[in-house]
């Protein structure tokens, strides 16, 4: 074939793209099932990260922690024990409610999903309640593309998300009552927590959230059962106290 031609050139630059394109497939397909298991040891480690704790090893404290992943109906009602985990945040409606049932040192936490919008892109994040169903044990907020230094500060840990233990998420009606306010200006501290300076959208955005991803799970967090459970199961027994902020103590080993 004479290599001058066009043809050549043309046919060359074919084969090579075919090739590539074969390589690439071929390592994007290896490659997926460990893709994969990082985007859900991602999300363990992020409902950890609610629960407070942080230990090296986390699919083993996830597993330790987490005793059911159930989806419930929009009653409150158990759908099933398992499966909630495979639910994306985005995906979270009344028609497929994950739960999070955990357990620590010995008290029951129920960790719900959220899922919102920030200023650039979507945030998300996890809240986990007492055992009382009202008061916060925990929080983790994430963004896709927010202003570092201002709205991006909704991951910083100190500054931003441990304010959120030991506050109310609910009052007596089950009405969800936490809300992210103007840096500076909180007037309820049971309630309210300062929002971002300078983030002031990025924090509208969480506080929106936080209202709507609680309220989707009013039914089960008005229902005064320990656990989730079939609507049969359900009386009037008392949940057990919840922990005093002052109590909780962040795992990492």
């Amino acid at each position: 074939m004479n290599t001058n031609k066009n043809s050549y050139i043309f046919i060359y630059a074919s084969v090579m793209v075919i090739i590539v394109a074969f390589l690439l497939a071929f390592v994007s397909s290896a490659l997926k099932p460990i893709q994969q298991k990082n985007v859900e040891l991602d999300k363990k480690k992020q409902v950890l990260a609610a629960l407070n704790i942080f230990e090296k090893d986390a699919e083993a404290a996830y597993n330790t922690y987490v005793k059911a992943d159930q989806l419930l109906n929009a009653d409150g009602t158990v759908a099933a024990e398992n499966g909630g985990f495979a639910v994306e945040n985005a995906a979270v409606s009344e028609a497929q409610l994950p739960l999070y049932v955990c357990e620590v040192e010995g008290e029951t936490k129920y960790v719900l999903p959220l899922y919102g919008a920030g200023l650039w892109g979507p945030i998300w994040g996890y809240v986990a309640l007492n055992a009382d169903k009202e008061s916060i044990y925990g929080v983790y907020f994430s963004h896709s593309g927010e202003t570092p230094g201002l709205g991006a500060e909704i991951t910083n840990r100190d500054k931003f998300q441990v304010p959120f233990i030991g506050k109310k998420a609910l009052d007596a009606d089950g009405n969800v009552v936490i809300s992210v306010v103007k840096n500076g200006k909180v007037q309820n501290p049971d309630t309210e927590v300062d929002g971002i300076s300078g983030g002031t959208i990025t924090s509208q955005g969480v506080d929106a959230m936080l209202k709507s991803g609680i309220g989707l799970y009013k039914a089960f967090l008005t229902k005064k059962c320990e656990k989730a459970c079939p609507a049969a199961a359900c009386d009037s027994t008392a949940c057990p106290a919840s922990v005093p902020a002052t109590a909780i103590q962040v795992v990492n080993q």
